[in-house]
Formats: structure tokens, sequence, C-alpha cells
């Protein structure tokens, strides 16, 4: 139990790769809160060891602080919420990239700032963010919007992990390459040739196939544990070999 006695809180729970990591941080024997706008979703946690649930909508500040103050110390925040959009930079609007800003990037920087206190009176904690090898490490096509937020997640967790490394606060990123969850599949059927769209996705993937979420969670779990105690301000890529 890499995970006893210390407590994390998990965004976009409810799905994806935030339901996995859920599922894996309580497996190692953190009690975990896990959280999701959609509260329906959070049902799948019931009868769950070590999970508790609570309705969260990151996009409003003072939910945020409202519930921290209810929870225990918290020692690991994984900011997994998220958004993509679909398109150039010519195919973006202006309120594309306001959305996916205040989703991708502004509700980690609440989030981180609701929680860092807490964490410095403790003298330790671990704050892991979703971000993408789709940012600042690469390119990828028809990812404008989605791509400069993310990368603006890599610079907030090196700004975060560099303000804070002598305080005992860890600050990384998990960069995942495409990753078959029910966003994807979403994504995939509003294209006009659903099959044609999911095997341009894999064929962008060096290793066939598209990540399971069961498949990047053991990296959130690592970052959790004290194993990455040394590890602060880097992105770990789990990208199927995107980026080699």
């Amino acid at each position: 139990m890499r995970l006893q006695g210390k407590t994390a809180l998990v965004t976009a729970a409810g799905q994806g790769i935030g339901h996995a990591s859920v599922l894996a941080l309580a497996a190692e024997g953190a009690t975990v809160w896990a959280t999701d706008v959609n509260e329906k979703l959070l049902a799948r946690f019931d009868g769950v060891a070590n999970v508790r649930t609570a309705k969260l909508d990151v996009l409003d500040k003072a939910a945020i602080g409202a519930l921290v103050q209810t929870l225990p110390a918290l020692d690991v925040l994984f900011n997994c919420a998220g958004v993509v959009h679909n398109g150039s930079v010519l195919d973006a609007a202006d309120a594309d990239l306001e959305f996916a800003f205040n989703l991708n990037v502004r509700a980690q920087f609440w989030t981180i700032q609701a929680v860092l206190p807490g964490m410095l009176a403790a003298g330790r904690g671990s704050i892991i963010n979703m971000a993408s090898v789709c940012s600042s490490m690469k390119g990828l096509p028809n990812r404008f919007v989605y791509g400069t937020t993310k990368a603006a997640v890599l610079g907030l967790t090196k700004s975060v992990a560099a303000d804070y490394v002598t305080k005992g606060i860890r600050c990384n990123a998990v960069c995942p390459g495409t990753v078959d969850t029910p966003s994807l599949g979403d994504r995939i059927n509003a294209n006009a040739d659903p099959e044609e769209a999911r095997k341009a996705f894999i064929a962008r993937q060096p290793m066939g196939r598209l990540a399971r979420a069961e498949e990047i969670a053991p990296v959130v779990v690592f970052l959790a544990s004290d194993e990455s105690v040394f590890a602060t301000g880097q992105a770990f890529t789990v990208d199927g070999g995107i980026m080699i």
C-alpha cells in the first residue's frame, strides 16, 4: 500500500483517466475524494473502498474553495479536468480559446491556490496536472486551442514547482498520447465517418493502438507516492511513442 495514510483530491473523476486514477489511488491505500461536475457519474464509486465523492464544477472558484475547506488536509491533488477543441487557428473563435483556457488552465490555477496553503502547513504535497504531448512538446494537426492551453499547463507546472521546491511541495504534469476514453469516443462519433476517424487516431500512435485509461493511472499513482519524492517540475510522457 504505497499511499496508505494519504488523502487525494481528483477532478473530472467520473470517467476516463480521472476514474481510472481514483481507483488506482484508492487501491494503493489513499483516501480519495472523487469529484466531477456530473454528479451522476460519481455513482460509479458507490461501495468502492477508500473513495468519497463530491460534486464540483472546477469553473466555479468559490465552489472549489468551499469544498477544500470541508476536506481533511490533502497530500495529493490531481487536476484531471479538461476539454479538447478540434480545429486550426483559423477554426478557433475567441469563445473556444476562452473556454478551453478556463477549463484546462485557470481551473488548475484555482485548485492549486485552494489546496496549497494546507500542503505548505503540512510541509508536503504532490500536485499532478493533466497536460499532453500535444503542447509545447509537440504540435498535432487540428489541435490549436488544445495544444496552446496544454502548453500553458506545462508552464504553470514548472512555475509552481520552482516556487515551492524547498517547501516539500512537488508539482508535475502527466502528458498522455491518445487515450481511448468516453471523451475521445464522443469526438470520434462527431465525425461524418467515425470508423475512419478512429483509424486516423490510431495511425498517429507508433504502437498501433490507443492507450487505455488504466495505462495512464499508474503514472498518477507514482507521482502521488513517495517513490517520486525527488521528481518535480517534470512532464511525464505516456504516449505510446509519439515523442520518439
